[in-house]
């Protein structure tokens, strides 16, 4: 058993580094959506002026409440969202260190490296409603070769040995894409359009942006790409008028595709046009139950905990989403809920299980199998 000053110094040693860690993972949650290199250019700059920052004004946790969480060239406020990441992580990796006996410290790294993932995963979800397939894929086969190096990972499955940890780490991707694959699907099958009407019509404006687009329907402004995960999905609209490539149209049904409208037997790439504008009386809007980035965020998940953890995760994303979900209504306040993505949810899940999943288990089949008085 190691001497308590030295243990306390290897805790010290695990948040520090996790601190560490956060800080690149702020580069990540930032440049990853944005298709900026991670490395290039290979030190942080302020987001407002673009200065690049120096090491000493870079120091994890340090220098964001030295500075009082301003950019020291240009003194634009630094959201604590960049504080907040490094001491999550930190925190995360003591917990981990802390979860690892002594005897076998090592395991500590692939969960390391894990838990790294799912802070990234959670917060470019919650700004952008997506996760980089270098997260979901990129985790899913990280945890196959993790799970042939450190088989330790699924000993609860019996993995002595690294072809067998890489099995179960296979099984557990596949479990985890498989299992949420199969929601998405049946709740298409259920909920896979949503029809709005209007008493009045109301206005309609689709603006090429880039190789994207925004839809503005009255008050709301959606992305394009939003409706079109699969790129086979179809919207339609009525429209009182509508007016393409400057030539108007009244009372007309429009189809749109990802890169078409459609309009009778007529046609117009969007690629090549540049606004639709008009007023629109019903809509009828394609939706997932989920999105396809979850999917295979489960996949990750599954690679590193294994099909065990893939239940707990589902059941337990599920109902604190549920619970989030009722007190939004009961607050009336339903935006809360709507704005949410659930890989945040998946993420606490996952954590859930890694800290205290198989107690957590144990604890209620023994509280159904206790006999009734």
């Amino acid at each position: 058993m190691p001497h308590p000053f030295y243990a306390l110094y290897l805790e010290a040693f695990a948040f520090i580094l996790g601190a560490c860690i956060g800080s690149f993972l702020n580069v990540c949650i930032y440049r990853m959506p944005r298709n900026l290199s991670v490395n290039n250019p290979r030190r942080s700059f302020c987001p407002k002026c673009e200065w690049q920052i120096p090491w000493w004004n870079n120091l994890p946790l340090v220098s964001w409440l030295a500075l009082r969480g301003k950019c020291a060239n240009c003194h634009a406020p630094i959201a604590f969202r960049y504080f907040g990441v490094e001491f999550l992580t930190g925190a995360l990796f003591f917990a981990v260190w802390l979860k690892c006996d002594a005897s076998d410290w090592f395991i500590a790294l692939p969960y390391w490296i894990f838990v790294s993932l799912l802070v990234v995963a959670t917060f470019i979800d919650f700004e952008h409603f997506i996760i980089p397939d270098e997260i979901t894929w990129g985790g899913a086969a990280s945890g196959i070769v993790l799970s042939a190096i450190f088989p330790d990972l699924h000993l609860s499955e019996g993995a002595t040995a690294p072809l067998t940890g890489a099995m179960w780490g296979l099984i557990g991707a596949a479990a985890g894409y498989l299992l949420l694959r199969s929601v998405v699907e049946l709740g298409k099958l259920a909920f896979g359009r949503r029809k709005l009407k209007f008493e009045k019509p109301e206005a309609l404006l689709w603006i090429r942006k880039g190789e994207d687009a925004d839809l503005t329907v009255g008050t709301d402004q959606m992305l394009w790409s939003e409706f079109f995960q699969r790129g086979n999905e179809k919207l339609l609209m009525d429209c009182a008028w509508v007016e393409i490539q400057d030539e108007r149209f009244e009372n007309v049904a429009l189809q749109w595709s990802c890169d078409w409208v459609n309009l009778g037997a007529r046609k117009w790439e969007l690629n090549t046009t540049d606004r639709v504008s008009g007023e629109v009386t019903e809509v009828v809007i394609p939706r997932e139950a989920m999105g396809l980035g979850d999917v295979k965020f489960m996949a990750c998940i599954g690679a590193f905990l294994g099909w065990k953890a893939v239940l707990f995760t589902v059941m337990a994303a599920s109902l604190v989403g549920s619970i989030v979900g009722v007190t939004a209504i009961a607050a009336r306040r339903r935006d809360w809920s709507a704005k949410i993505p659930f890989g945040p949810y998946l993420a606490l899940g996952a954590l859930a299980w890694l800290f205290t999943g198989p107690q957590l288990v144990e604890w209620y089949l023994g509280l159904i199998a206790r006999p009734q008085d």
